[in-house]
C-alpha cells in the first residue's frame, strides 16, 4: 500500500510541475528580445546567427552519430540467425 501511495504522490507532483512549466516556456519568446534583435546592427545580427549555428552543432552531430551507429549495426542480430540457418541446412 505504501508503494501505491508513493506512486500517486509522484504522479501528482509530476502533474503539478507540468502545469507550472508552460509559463516558463512561453517567456522565452518575449517581445523584448525580438525587438532588441530587430533594432540591432548588422554586426549583432551576424553574431546572433553565428551563435545559433554554434548551438545547433552538438545536438546535430549527436543525432548524426546515432544514425550512423544504427545504420552500421542494423543487421547485427539478423546475421547470427542467418548464419545458424545456413549451418543447419547442411
Amino acid at each position: 500500500m505504501v508503494g501505491k501511495s508513493a506512486l500517486l504522490l509522484a504522479i501528482a507532483v509530476a502533474a503539478l510541475l507540468a502545469l507550472a512549466l508552460p509559463p516558463l516556456a512561453f517567456s522565452q519568446g518575449c517581445s523584448l528580445c525580438y525587438t532588441q534583435a530587430a533594432n540591432s546592427g548588422a554586426r549583432f545580427i551576424r553574431a546572433l546567427r553565428n551563435g545559433i549555428v554554434i548551438l545547433i552543432i552538438p545536438p546535430l552531430s549527436m543525432c548524426i552519430g546515432a544514425m550512423v551507429m544504427a545504420y552500421r549495426k542494423r543487421n547485427r542480430f539478423h546475421q547470427a540467425d542467418r548464419d545458424a540457418e545456413q549451418a543447419s541446412d547442411w
